[in-house]
């Protein structure tokens, strides 16, 4: 098993703290990106396509499976647990927005974009701290990283998948049109 020292400790502290600046940042440029691109559908892949709880939870996903990759060279050979760590953390994303979303708008009647900001910030800012305490804590079973892979993968072929073929359901209804994922902005080529 190995052990991570403190100045390894203090230099995966600094990557995940970064990486909580990278996500907020490079999710919240992601809002509006599929709009600029002219409503390209390989665009809206990655971006939100309408307002639905679902499109932004791809806000959170992409930008820390870009970093995941980014530190992946960087950090691996420093810490435990790389891939099992980076998935809980990305997981955590879009599992806390939606809680916390629909907590706040049950006693508020409404969603207020300030909170929502704020809520986006909260999870990244978990999931990443969530992330950094499993790549510095003792070694996991192997078998954590394949199932790692295999959930991120999932994840990312859901997000794919849900753009262009969202269930009718409340989570990836647009409040806004009452409209579903891409097809509504998908163009005749």
């Amino acid at each position: 098993m190995k052990t991570v020292n403190r100045s390894e400790r203090k230099s995966i502290f600094g990557y995940e703290l970064a990486g909580i600046v990278f996500i907020v940042i490079v999710g919240s440029l992601l809002h509006f990106t599929f709009e600029l691109s002219g409503h390209q559908p390989a665009v809206g892949i990655f971006s939100a396509v309408n307002e639905s709880v679902w499109e932004h939870l791809k806000l959170g996903f992409w930008p820390a499976l870009v970093w995941a990759l980014l530190e992946y060279r960087t950090i691996k050979q420093s810490t435990n647990n790389f891939l099992f760590a980076k998935t809980v953390g990305i997981y955590l994303i879009p599992i806390i927005i939606p809680i916390l979303f629909y907590s706040y708008t049950a006693v508020l009647g409404e969603s207020v974009l300030a909170i929502d900001i704020l809520t986006f910030a909260v999870a990244v800012i978990v999931g990443q701290l969530v992330s950094y305490k499993l790549l510095t804590y003792r070694r996991f079973p192997r078998v954590l990283n394949t199932i790692s892979l295999v959930a991120l993968v999932l994840l990312g072929v859901a997000f794919a998948l849900f753009t262009f073929y969202p269930p009718r359901l409340p989570l990836f209804r647009d409040p806004i049109t009452g409209k579903y994922g891409i097809t509504n902005h998908v163009h005749s080529f």
